[in-house]
């Protein structure tokens, strides 16, 4: 029985796994506690409950979960709001904790009812835009803690402060935050093995303690076990009741979306499948005892998750650690945290910043459709200057109704992403039959009509995952293909970069004039289809792939 419930072969990979997650986790949940407004200790509450709890009952066996950059940025911007509308930060804990709770709940409901099948529909132009938002927010929030100086919540009144921070500097803050971010970029050349993050961390704020220069610190953090924060949650004003729904709605789906993109690149890395809806729950119950605890709520981190693989875990264990390794910092050294200089903290916070920028999608603005540009610049200057919540319904509600619109213009009647012929019994078409029969044990023929959009990219994946040992060649059929948006030419760059490493050919064939354009644009043409295995009919292609079954 023992056996069945856990493998032993795993332990020495998920303890190391864990602790490394873990040592990576540190810096950034201090750092993801303070820029929420809730003071480092929050971040380390998160992290634990989060960690653990995600990890025993989450859906994805090396998912490493804990404070995130996109979670911080909604939780600071509900902080601040809660602030606003209660008065000061304690009277405001009530709020801000309740709007956690119901995000955690929202996330298991979303579980429950599968709601994880419909996260992947997002257009991807505006999760583009929302998470570059999110690393410009982050990056500019930090400005002035680097700097020495306290600064405002929001962004726009950050800019507008700007005038102070060249009258009001501190420069030994500035050199400490220099030297952080000099230690976070430079030291993996010397060895990843330690994370350049906590390094940075230990070692400029070692030399500022014995160095005694006058720049704002962490201060007290309580030791000790979190207690339970019941008494807020229960005297919550009705009149905030719209406040706690509107952030813990936000807080779910973007939650939600951040794990299961995590998911996707842990099951790529270990060659598994995640379960979507499990994962979610775990997620909600990490996230509701974080609130109970005063913890900032938390999602898959996709570098925890991935050092956690590569450093040999394979089990939910590895995840339980990274959590447990949290606590025991939280119980023995937190003190010492205390010393910490923010700045430091910035230094960290500001190069992830940057991480979070998709600069894939804001590199090819130019060539991707104007519609989707459009809605990726205005999601994320939204995002960034204005409302979170509103970033996210104004790119979808865009998104829908510019995809009605071209679909309209261009008036197919067909929606559906096409068949494959040869995967669950499908049919060739009648020009491709002769040829088929011939190497069907070798080849599938992937056959696409309609528009290609962000409703088609989850499926279309999905099938090339399955496709079937043996299989030397993939044809894909594009005649009835008159428009590709960026969602669909993703999709397609992702699904040929999977079929290229399993060594299967890929050739294109009825390329009408906008998604070549788009191809070529964005290099998928020549880069991973070269020219010679692109064809304007699919009987062109035959002698060519003949010749390829052949060798």
């Amino acid at each position: 029985m023992a056996k069945s419930f856990y493998n032993t072969k795993y332990l020495k990979g998920d303890i190391t796994g864990g602790l490394v997650a873990g040592v990576v986790a540190l810096p950034l949940a201090l750092a993801f506690g303070v820029q929420s407004g809730l003071g480092a200790i929050a971040g380390l509450y998160g992290a634990i409950a989060v960690g653990i709890l995600a990890a025993l009952f989450g859906g994805t066996a090396t998912q490493a979960s804990g404070p995130t950059g996109p979670m911080t940025v909604v939780s600071a911007a509900l902080v601040a709001n809660a602030i606003e509308v209660a008065g000061s930060l304690q009277d405001a804990m009530g709020i801000i904790l309740l709007s956690f709770l119901v995000g955690g709940a929202l996330q298991i409901v979303f579980g429950l009812i599968n709601i994880a099948g419909y996260i992947k529909y997002f257009p991807y132009p505006v999760v583009s835009g929302f998470m570059s938002g999110v690393g410009l927010i982050i990056i500019i929030l930090q400005i002035f803690p680097f700097a020495g100086l306290d600064s405002a919540k929001s962004t726009l009144k950050v800019m507008a402060d700007l005038p102070r921070l060249f009258t009001d500097f501190n420069w030994q803050a500035l050199v400490l935050g220099g030297m952080t971010v000099i230690i976070y970029y430079l030291f993996p050349k010397i060895t990843k093995t330690i994370p350049s993050a906590l390094v940075a961390l230990i070692t400029v704020s070692i030399f500022a303690y014995f160095i005694k220069w006058d720049v704002p610190i962490i201060g007290e953090i309580p030791s000790g076990l979190p207690s339970l924060q019941l008494d807020g949650l229960f005297s919550v004003d009705s009149d905030a009741y719209g406040l706690v729904l509107e952030y813990g709605l936000v807080l779910a789906v973007l939650g939600s979306i951040d794990s299961l993109l995590t998911s996707v690149i842990a099951d790529n890395m270990t060659k598994t499948k995640h379960n979507s809806n499990r994962e979610l729950i775990g997620q909600g119950i990490g996230n509701m005892v974080a609130a109970l605890i005063g913890g900032i709520p938390g999602a898959g981190a996709t570098k925890g998750t991935v050092v956690n693989i590569n450093s040999g875990g394979r089990t939910r264990l590895s995840g339980v650690l990274h959590g447990v390794f949290l606590l025991a910092v939280l119980l023995g050294l937190s003190s010492l945290a205390a010393y910490i200089p923010l700045a430091v903290l910035a230094g960290i916070l500001i190069p992830i910043g940057f991480k979070i920028v998709d600069t894939k999608g804001l590199k090819h603005l130019k060539v991707v459709p104007r519609a989707d540009t459009i809605v990726l610049i205005i999601v994320l200057l939204w995002t960034t200057f204005g409302s979170l919540i509103q970033a996210v319904g104004i790119g979808v509600t865009l998104a829908a109704l510019l995809f009605m619109k071209r679909s309209s213009d261009i008036g197919e009647e067909g929606m559906e992403v096409g068949t494959l012929a040869g995967f669950d019994g499908e049919k060739p078409w009648e020009d491709e039959t002769d040829f088929y029969e011939k190497f069907k044990d070798k080849i599938y023929i992937k056959h696409l009509y309609g528009p290609l959009f962000f409703g088609f990219t989850s499926h279309f994946q999905e099938q090339v995952k399955n496709i079937d040992d043996g299989i030397k060649v993939l044809i894909i059929r594009m005649d009835r293909v008159p428009y590709v948006d960026q969602s669909g030419i993703y999709a397609l760059e992702t699904a040929i970069l999977d079929l290229t490493l399993k060594d299967i050919k890929v050739i294109i064939t009825g390329l009408q004039e906008q998604p070549r354009d788009l191809l070529k644009g964005i290099d998928i043409i020549p880069d991973l289809v070269p020219e010679n295995q692109v064809f304007a009919h699919i009987e062109d292609s035959f002698s060519w792939v003949s010749t390829q079954l052949k060798k």
